[in-house]
């Protein structure tokens, strides 16, 4: 009697040990349709009506956190999409479409975030160019993580997305006849420079002040993008909008993208009278005027500052309008009447997320 015994717990965990190969085997095992696989190339095998989908073996982890995929041809369309996905997402619909997946989408640029309906987000990509997609490990947090793409090795940006259980995985998605791309999933991505500075490439010494700009006694709120605060104002490239003292902009222009030279200028009205910058000598001479008893800086008051006083500042200063314009590849693309800050105004930069770079010319008019 105890040999059958024995003999039946040992079927029993020969049957175990195979479900939870099996298992591993499906958890492991990359899946794909409508595509064909040679060694690492993937290119669309349909008809154009339907969608093809690879969903990789292995999620996205703290040891292997991004990974390149090269257009090698667009096709038809090039209804390309990379992006990250459940381990079990249908392969009949578009990285970024359904629930709890994300895509950047080559053929317009755009984002799409678990909808059929995407946003602007990006350039668009053709054949040649490199799209990454990884996450920032270290952001994982109650089931959320930061999920960047790249164009090329540079950021075009990133968003927070939901985790599903098994993790995200890398997944590609293709829609019309020719459409080829050469899957990279061991591939790295770092930045060169340290994203804790602003690097800029100008040897001016004005430069200096961008990091202490001191108006009125009070430095420009380094956590605040031009525009953002009272008495300054900024043309935004990500959106095209206008910023003039506030948090949410107003459409000016086009969006800016790499290549893309953007100007700022001001037009001072003949009958403009100066703050007296003559007669300052440097930064050290520039006089604060009190006012009731303390300094007030209308410049860089935060947004609480900015609710809980009443008064404008502009009403003091209409005397001190100017125009301000900006440009784009040496295009004027609109004006902005603004009253100048004590102290005047100071070219500025401001970025918001890693990879960005940018090169300055103070003095463009003057050669």
């Amino acid at each position: 009697m105890d040999d059958i015994h024995l003999h039946y717990r040992f079927l029993n965990w020969r049957r175990r040990i195979r479900e939870i190969r099996e298992v591993r085997a499906v958890r492991f095992q990359e899946r794909y349709k409508r595509m064909l696989k040679d060694g690492d190339t993937l290119s669309y095998h349909g008809n154009s009506d339907e969608v093809g989908c690879y969903v990789a073996p292995r999620p996205l982890s703290k040891g292997n956190c991004y990974f390149e995929v090269t257009i090698m041809d667009t096709g038809v369309r090039g209804t390309i999409a990379v992006g990250l996905v459940p381990q079990f997402y249908k392969l009949d619909h578009q990285p970024g479409w359904l629930p709890h997946s994300v895509a950047y989408h080559a053929d317009d640029g755009k984002l799409y975030n678990g909808t059929g309906v995407g946003q602007q987000f990006g350039p668009k990509c053709n054949r040649g160019d490199r799209i990454g997609c990884g996450i920032y490990a270290d952001t994982v947090d109650a089931g959320l993580t930061t999920v960047f793409f790249t164009k090329n090795g540079k950021e075009v940006g990133s968003v927070v997305v939901p985790v599903a259980p098994d993790g995200l995985f890398p997944a590609i998605g293709m829609h019309s006849l020719g459409e080829e791309v050469r899957l990279d999933l061991q591939a790295e991505w770092g930045q060169e420079e340290d994203d804790s500075v602003m690097m800029v490439d100008s040897h001016e010494d004005e430069w200096g002040r961008l990091y202490d700009v001191r108006s009125s006694g009070t430095d420009y709120p380094k956590n605040r993008h031009p525009g953002w605060s009272r008495g300054s104002v900024a043309y935004h490239a990500d959106d095209g909008k206008i910023f003039h003292g506030s948090g949410v902009g107003d459409p000016f222009g086009p969006r800016c993208f790499e290549g893309d030279i953007m100007g700022c200028g001001i037009m001072f009205p003949r009958d403009y009278i100066s703050d007296g910058e003559d007669e300052l000598d440097e930064w050290e001479a520039l006089e604060v005027r009190p006012k009731q008893g303390r300094v007030q800086n209308f410049v860089y008051l935060n947004d609480e500052d900015e609710e809980d006083d009443g008064d404008d500042p502009e009403q003091d200063q209409e005397g001190r309008k100017v125009m301000v314009f900006f440009t784009r590849n040496g295009k004027i693309i609109g004006r902005r009447e603004v009253v100048v800050p004590m102290g005047g105004f100071y070219p500025t930069i401001g970025m918001l997320s890693s990879g960005e770079k940018v090169k300055v010319d103070l003095h463009p008019l003057s050669g």
